[in-house]
């Protein structure tokens, strides 16, 4: 089962793809009122006004730091997004913190902290 698990790990840390230093950038966009209340992948309750992302492959508890305008650490917590080639969904309050609303999809500098 470890096994598996390393292998899982290493394909979603793989499609993140970011440079020797951990960095890299994702097409990112956000979501909110819609989900807000509702259960996540990993099951806990989407705050739409925490700091946290969904991820397509990216392990549940993976730490990144999101810049655009701004900057944010945040958890994935979720899956997604679903829509074209974006490859990060934000919570609105991360969103919010990154200077992401307006705009509602951008290329963001991802670092990758754990």
């Amino acid at each position: 089962m470890l096994k598996l698990f390393t292998a899982i790990t290493a394909i979603a840390v793989a499609s993140f793809n970011p440079s020797a230093s951990g960095a890299g950038a994702m097409l990112a966009s956000w979501y909110g009122p819609n989900f807000h209340g509702r259960t996540t992948a990993n099951g806990e309750t989407y705050n739409m006004y925490g700091l946290t992302a969904a991820h397509k492959t990216l392990p549940f508890g993976t730490k990144l730091r999101v810049c655009y305008e701004g900057c944010v650490d945040v958890r994935i917590n979720d899956r997604g997004p679903f829509i074209g080639a974006r490859e990060l969904d934000l919570s609105y309050g991360a969103a919010q913190a990154v200077g992401l609303i307006d705009p509602g999809v951008a290329s963001l500098s991802v670092t990758y902290l754990n």
